[in-house]
């Protein structure tokens, strides 16, 4: 959050994968007691309450537990697949932005509207799906059935941030906020570490480890039906009144008596979500709210297709025959690391954000735009991989600043459908640069030329936001200086002017 002279409260910030809706952000639909509200709760609850969250954390450390996940790319390139570079960047690689595109409306909505549990178990079977795919799929078809089913997880990530705060009180959010993140950080970076291990000091082979990433997912689906399935959730099954959480909403008009019309046109708008849709016209003019949107938007699209496709640039720069020689679960495992790392760091910055918000979202911008070139210039594996390293940890670190910057004046509903509609234009932006450049039925460019494209894209953005840094700060200063500038007053303006008119009258006397 951010305090009145622009300065950043410390909080707990999300992962990255948590998509849309960030875990502090979310609204509490059943309150258990606690010891920290300063009311003497029972053992039993307490202890219950534990207990909730720690099995929750325990999920979502289990649900993190894919070891193939990092080499997924190599397996299909492998001779165990022999798919070829073209099949894997333009046929099967695309279809994960268009099956994320697809999806993550109604998968959002559904996850409110059938409070949690059941998407959260839509999500594990499709876990299972991917890994059974890559496992005994055996042609292209396969392979995009599994992308699709990839994007189906992707979409249903937000189920899980979304169920944990069903459990606990508003004062609990740091602390539940703290667990669930480092039960993901630490899901992500064991997987991570596990695959590399396996791979280069077992000499396992990727079908093997597909086979325990198989096992885990299937563990998680076990765990996935003792989850408590909450009473309320944030929009469909919640009643809110005209002020509450801080969000006016303004007065419904009668509906015509005796009229079915009328009748149903109340009923849809007393929906919370389409109160919420109106709500918005009122957060696009807020200018920090709007920067930081668009950087969410635009920034996003492009990290994303990064991540698509670097582990096919990583196989291009050095095509390892030997698997024991392929570093991806390292460079995942140092690129979580870091990224928690300099997320943790973003919360601890005090600046004047309305000053320097421009300044700072273009210089990382165009930090990205270099190691981008030079990810895909450089012949050397180790350079690739610590260009990738730096880039992610560089996102990392403006997305908890931005979840900050937009959260700040907004309640917990109305700040998740911002997060919501930023993330669902990101995900169009993606899915139409896919189409042009990626999509065998666009350009079909290779691995190498769409990194080119990712250069200028972010090269582009980098120019417009020192642009509109220039123009901040310059018009910031010039307004202070005017606030200095000592003003003469009416009355000693008019003598002035009397003085020298009548010294200029004496001299043309003279």
């Amino acid at each position: 959050m951010t305090s009145e002279n622009g300065q950043m409260k410390v909080e707990q910030t999300p992962s990255e994968e948590q998509q849309f809706l960030p875990v502090e952000l979310q609204s509490p639909t059943v309150e258990l007691p606690s010891h920290l509200e300063g009311q003497e709760s029972p053992p039993e609850e307490y202890t219950q309450w534990k207990f909730l969250l720690f099995y929750l954390c325990l999920y979502g450390f289990m649900t993190q537990l894919r070891p193939g996940e990092s080499f997924i790319t190599p397996y299909l390139l492998s001779t165990e697949r022999n798919f070829t570079r073209e099949q894997v960047t333009n046929e099967i690689t695309p279809v994960l932005s268009y099956s994320y595109m697809a999806v993550l409306v109604p998968v959002f909505l559904l996850t409110d509207y059938l409070r949690y549990t059941p998407v959260l178990i839509l999500q594990s079977l499709s876990h299972i799906s991917v890994w059974l795919l890559l496992i005994f799929g055996t042609d292209v078809i396969a392979m995009q059935f599994m992308e699709f089913f990839y994007g189906i997880t992707m979409a249903a990530r937000v189920a899980y941030s979304s169920y944990i705060f069903s459990l606990v009180s508003p004062t609990n959010y740091q602390r539940a906020a703290g667990y669930s993140r480092s039960s993901i950080l630490m899901g992500v970076f064991t997987s991570a570490v596990l695959g590399q291990l396996c791979i280069s000091l077992g000499g396992v082979q990727y079908r093997t480890i597909n086979y325990i990433s198989l096992s885990c997912m299937v563990l998680g689906l076990f765990l996935t039906f003792f989850l408590q399935r909450p009473k309320r959730s944030l929009f469909f099954n919640k009643n809110i009144s005209k002020h509450q959480n801080g969000i006016h909403l303004s007065e419904e008009p009668k509906a015509s008596t005796g009229t079915k019309a009328g009748g149903l046109c109340s009923r849809w708008r007393d929906f919370v979500i389409i109160r919420m849709l109106m709500e918005l016209k009122g957060t696009v003019r807020h200018p920090r709210l709007r920067l930081w949107s668009l950087w969410w938007i635009f920034n996003s699209a492009g990290y994303y297709l990064m991540l698509y496709y670097v582990q096919i640039l990583w196989n291009t720069v050095y095509p390892a025959t030997d698997n024991r020689k392929v570093y991806n679960g390292g460079v995942d495992a140092a690129s979580t690391l870091l990224g928690a790392i300099t997320s943790f760091a973003a919360g601890h910055i005090k600046i004047r954000w309305n000053l320097w918000s421009e300044l700072v979202i273009g210089l990382v911008t165009a930090f990205q735009a270099g190691l981008l070139i030079l990810m895909n210039t450089t012949e050397n594996i180790w350079v690739c991989y610590v260009a990738y390293i730096l880039f992610r940890s560089s996102y990392q670190f403006l997305v908890p600043i931005a979840i900050f910057q937009i959260a700040s004046n907004l309640s917990k509903e109305l700040c998740a459908l911002v997060f919501g509609v930023n993330t669902f234009f990101a995900t169009i932006l993606k899915t139409i640069i896919t189409i042009i450049i990626a999509d065998k039925r666009g350009l079909a460019l290779s691995v190498h030329p769409q990194f080119y494209v990712y250069f200028v894209y972010f090269t582009v953005l980098a120019v417009l936001y020192l642009g509109a840094a220039a123009f901040v700060i310059i018009k910031h200063y010039h307004a202070e200086r005017l606030k200095e500038k000592p003003q003469i007053p009416p009355k000693v303006e008019s003598e002035h002017k009397t003085t020298s008119s009548s010294a200029v009258t004496c001299e043309s006397r003279a």
